[in-house]
């Protein structure tokens, strides 16, 4: 059976340094449950999940679904998905923490609006906030 998996950034690892009370360790825990966002389509057979502190309450700032037509998405996600790749693999040239996951995306695949969107949103909030330029 064919899965596509696509893992973006599963663990900061600022987020795993220093141990805390367990009173912080709960609202972290329920923090990082708010901003796990998983799609998945048995029928397509893939997974996107999306662990990243902060970018649930920053899709809420960015742009509706529907303002850009899937078509579009699908484009900005090829050229993200291929640079963002190429990066992974010139891991000397790039820093291996934020470079970490390939992204299996192909771009013949119908993945609908909804991937192609959180896809897409989520490169936009990685290069804001790692300082990072993609295309």
């Amino acid at each position: 059976m064919k899965f596509i998996y696509i893992i973006i950034l599963a663990v900061l690892l600022h987020s795993c340094s220093a141990t805390k009370e367990n009173s912080n360790e709960n609202s972290s825990i329920s923090k990082s449950a708010e901003d796990t966002i998983r799609i998945a389509n048995d029928s397509l057979e893939y997974e996107i999940i999306i662990v990243e502190p902060g970018f649930n309450a920053w899709l809420q700032t960015q742009r509706p679904r529907g303002y850009y037509s899937q078509s579009f998405l699908e484009l900005k996600n090829k050229f993200y998905v291929t640079e963002f790749n190429s990066r992974v693999n010139s891991s000397i040239d790039w820093d291996p923490n934020l470079y970490s996951w390939r992204i299996d995306y192909n771009p013949r695949i119908d993945y609908g609006y909804e991937v192609n969107y959180l896809l897409y949103h989520y490169f936009l909030f990685f290069e804001e906030k790692y300082n990072q330029n993609l295309l």
